[in-house]
């Protein structure tokens, strides 16, 4: 590869075909924009935000059930902060604390264990979301709970996993809006294994690049995709972490406690085989994640179409307007991963 000076000069000089690049990590979304990355391109080579951000592909069913789950006088829910101020069809989790609901934010779902073993009497629900790059963690928390005899610790699963959204994303485009390259997400990767998207590259001729997160390693893996543009490889620039067929013991541990079902993603509906669930062998671990498919988000947000790259944020009427990181509308906005945030704090434009 050319030096990082020859990288940038490229990018910024480029003028060859136009290039439509997505990421699909909410970390590159962030670090793309804290790194000022878009001042850095051509014209010709424009960055679209996917459905990468966990929080924000999560339909309002989902936070309606925690919601009910969290109104229970004999249940406390666990999240994390980002999840606690996203809205279902009528209010967050911060409403039904602010109503009395036992809500808790943690770092670690581990911490659910202590205060679980602690008060026996509750019910401890974790708001397990995410991606294959947090079921390990799940799945390991639940064997924690098995091995200490914790038997008051559920999950609300709303799990996603990366192969099936990807070809939804792609056979969602027009000839007028193609995507030409895929940054592919470092942190599923490292779980999961750079060859989880080899097929998908051969299927559509369309190269992906496994990239870290540091603002150097995103401009070069952008470099290679603009080169590899019309090709269906997968190049791995993220070699320190991530290895061909990824960590096969965090594989095996999310494959003990979930398996495969079909999931329901914000602005795309449901698509098949793109989520997890837990096997029916430890269905009492759940607290009812089965059949949360209603998207009902309303008041004129735009994030479906932001999570899905039909748009960018400013092309939502409401996006710095009546929606900011202080006033969010919708989940785009509420978490530090989504577009619209990123997109505010780092005043893009393009």
């Amino acid at each position: 590869m050319n030096s990082f000076d020859e990288i940038k000069k490229f990018l910024r000089e480029y003028d060859g075909p136009k290039v439509r690049l997505m990421e699909v990590c909410g970390t590159h979304t962030a670090s793309i924009a804290s790194n000022g990355i878009p001042s850095m391109l051509s014209d010709n080579i424009r960055l679209i935000s996917g459905p990468g951000c966990p929080v924000c592909v999560t339909v309002t069913a989902y936070i309606d059930k925690l919601v009910e789950l969290a109104m229970n006088p004999d249940n406390t829910i666990v999240s994390f902060g980002d999840l606690l101020r996203v809205r279902g069809s009528a209010k967050s989790l911060s409403d039904a604390k602010a109503e009395g609901a036992d809500v808790r934010m943690v770092y670690s779902p581990s911490q659910i264990l202590d205060m679980a073993a602690e008060d026996k009497n509750r019910t401890y629900i974790f708001a397990a979301v995410g991606f294959e790059t947090t079921a390990p963690v799940y799945a390991l928390l639940l064997e924690e709970a098995e091995r200490r005899n914790i038997s008051n610790v559920k999950l609300l699963t709303s799990l996603k996993t990366m192969p099936e959204v990807i070809r939804w994303v792609i056979g969602s485009r027009t000839d007028e809006t193609p995507i030409d390259g895929f940054l592919a997400p470092g942190h599923v990767c490292a779980v999961m294994g750079a060859d989880m998207f080899r097929d998908i590259a051969a299927e559509s001729s369309i190269p992906f690049v496994v990239s870290g997160f540091e603002g150097p390693q995103i401009l070069a893996s952008i470099y290679e995709l603009v080169k590899l543009r019309g090709k269906g490889v997968v190049e791995n620039l993220y070699q320190t972490v991530v290895t061909p067929k990824g960590n096969v013991k965090a594989q095996k541990m999310m494959d003990r406690y979930f398996e495969p079902c079909d999931a329901s993603w914000r602005g795309m509906g449901k698509i098949t085989g793109s989520g997890l669930i837990l096997r029916a062998q430890y269905s009492s671990r759940d607290a009812g994640s089965d059949g949360l498919d209603v998207d009902a988000a309303g008041n004129g947000c735009r994030c479906a179409s932001v999570l899905t790259g039909a748009i960018s944020p400013t092309g939502c009427p409401l996006f710095g307007k009546t929606c900011t990181p202080r006033d969010p509308h919708g989940a785009c906005m509420v978490s530090q991963e989504g577009s619209c945030y990123n997109w505010f704090i780092s005043g893009r434009t393009r």
